[in-house]
């Protein structure tokens, strides 16, 4: 019989350095979504990443190790998760009741 194991948040590892705000260092890639010069689009360890800047570029992509650097001009990097959507739907309700 096969058991699951439960993989928690905080077991997965991954992570993200900015250098300069020109220069942006992940591991834990799990794929590419989408790119442009404007916006990047991945899914890591952690959930979604969207990452916004002017001129971006993967300068290295590594798939079978999960590590990405990406050069340009970083504006912001969010990270989208299920659990912070239905947080925010929460405080939204608990306000307008």
């Amino acid at each position: 019989m096969e058991t699951k194991k439960e993989i928690r948040m905080e077991d997965k590892k991954s992570n993200l350095t900015l250098d300069s705000r020109k220069r942006l260092f992940l591991n834990g890639v799990l794929e590419v979504v989408s790119f442009n010069e404007e916006q990047i689009n991945l899914n890591t360890n952690l959930g979604a990443l969207v990452i916004k800047g002017e001129g971006l570029r993967m300068h290295k992509l590594d798939v079978q190790n999960g590590e990405v650097v990406i050069v340009g001009l970083i504006n912001s990097y969010i990270y989208i998760t299920k659990e912070s959507k239905q947080d925010k739907e929460s405080i939204l309700a608990k306000l307008f009741k």
